[in-house]
């Protein structure tokens, strides 16, 4: 066997090496990626912070992570969890509500439908659509199973406690050192990664255009619908306003629709049973307020598109909810984005070789 083929052989063995060793880090980590997730975006998001205070402390890069990482746990984490916790209680009470018979909704129902005029009522009827008695036996059932699920997750926590104690350690842990290193650590990967590097760069910003879209476009817009949701349904006398407003945040990566989905129901029901001027705020909230803060705010938040069509993003964002949870809602758009970015190379490259 000559040197050339010997050196192949060597190269071929390494690459080998490097794939198994790589597939079994990843087998290693993989009990912890949701909290290693949660870091990075955290470290990408709250780069500028980071910025901020190291501008201020020169030269002390630690002090200026542990800083940023104290903001990140008053401002996010403890409001997070108190919402969590509440939302569970609301959600265990809606459940035990609807298995005592507490709550109907087809008496709901039958009182919105009594309350329309005559004649829409017969055409209702000559439709079909008068009677929903089994229709709303089924939704009832899909929203007691939902709020039961809601519920059975709190259990699996708080039976697991170690297990969420030692994931929540490890995220802070591992966001105070990417917050601190997170540049170089991405520049290392950059410059090991098998591809061209001007290719590797565009995909860099590609992977945190699209991260920062996501957090800002979706979860901080959806926070502020649900949160004015939430203020609005209080304000007319509605019970269990943040389980209501949580829902109004996950509506909110619909489009079209968005939190419409749950305020316009309730208004309709307002009206229906009488108390109009409750449902007239809960109407002009919804318009006003609830409906604009995604056109207000995503423009000043994003600044620029993402490039990936609505239809996508939704499609991505439910398809990674549903494989992932609520990782899903960074990590499904992201991937539509990579996906359409390497593709987009690619076309690129084949284009300038033709020429």
């Amino acid at each position: 066997m000559d040197d050339t083929g010997k050196l192949r052989i060597e190269h071929g063995g390494f690459l080998l090496f490097l794939a198994l060793v790589s597939i079994a880090a990843l087998l290693v980590v993989l009990p912890f990626w949701g909290p290693l997730l949660w870091a990075t975006l955290a470290a990408i998001l709250f780069q500028p912070l980071y910025g901020w205070f190291l501008k201020r402390r020169p030269g002390k890069e630690s002090q200026a992570a542990g800083l940023t990482l104290l903001v990140i746990f008053i401002a996010v984490i403890i409001p997070a969890m108190w919402i969590g916790s509440r939302v569970v209680a609301e959600a265990a009470r809606l459940v035990l509500a609807f298995r005592e018979g507490r709550i109907d909704v087809a008496m709901y129902f039958e009182q919105v439908f009594s309350a329309l005029p005559a004649g829409l009522q017969a055409n209702l009827d000559e439709s079909g659509f008068g009677n929903f008695g089994e229709l709303l036996q089924r939704a009832q059932e899909f929203l007691q199973a939902s709020l039961g699920l809601i519920a059975q997750q709190a259990i699996a926590i708080g039976g697991s406690v170690f297990g969420f104690v030692l994931a929540f350690a490890i995220g802070l842990y591992v966001s105070f050192f990417l917050i601190r290193d997170g540049r170089a650590i991405g520049e290392t990967v950059l410059k090991a990664l098998p591809m061209d590097r001007s290719v590797a760069d565009r995909l860099a910003e590609r992977f945190l255009g699209i991260v920062r879209a996501t957090i800002k476009g979706s979860v901080v817009v959806g926070l502020v619908q649900g949160a004015l949701g939430a203020v609005t349904f209080w304000i007319v006398g509605i019970p269990s306003v943040l389980l209501l407003g949580v829902i109004m945040a996950i509506a909110s990566l619909l489009p079209a629709l968005g939190p419409a989905i749950v305020w316009g129901p309730a208004a309709i029901y307002l009206l229906a049973t009488g108390a109009i001027w409750e449902g007239v705020v809960v109407l002009v909230s919804g318009v006003a307020l609830i409906g604009m803060a995604d056109n207000v705010l995503r423009p000043i938040l994003v600044g620029r598109d993402t490039g990936i069509p609505d239809w996508l993003i939704l499609v991505t964002t439910l398809g990674g909810i549903a494989l992932m949870g609520l990782s899903g809602i960074v990590v499904g758009p992201l991937v539509a984005g990579l996906f359409l970015a390497g593709w987009g190379i690619l076309a690129e490259q084949r284009e300038k070789a033709a020429a």
